[in-house]
């Protein structure tokens, strides 16, 4: 297994870790190697923002509205 030092790390963050891990139960290092594991175990999503939009507001996730009947245009202003 490998090791990291960070440094530099602010003391507010070092500070909410500690918390976090003790809500947790367990210690700073092992929260630190889950939120780090967490992270960079995720994989990008194959899809692309048309694809998750339209799952969101497809035409099967529409609202269907009655639109009015268009009228003729009117006459545009003279400016004689």
């Amino acid at each position: 297994m490998a090791s990291i030092t960070i440094r530099n790390l602010d003391d507010d963050v070092k500070t909410r870790l500690r918390v976090r891990a003790a809500d947790n139960g367990r210690s700073m290092e092992e929260e630190a190697r889950r939120i780090l594991r967490d992270a960079v175990g995720r994989k990008p999503s194959s899809r692309n923002l048309t694809e998750i939009v339209g799952s969101y507001f497809g035409p099967t996730r529409g609202v269907d509205l009655e639109l009015p009947p268009r009228e003729p245009m009117r006459e545009p202003p003279s400016f004689d």
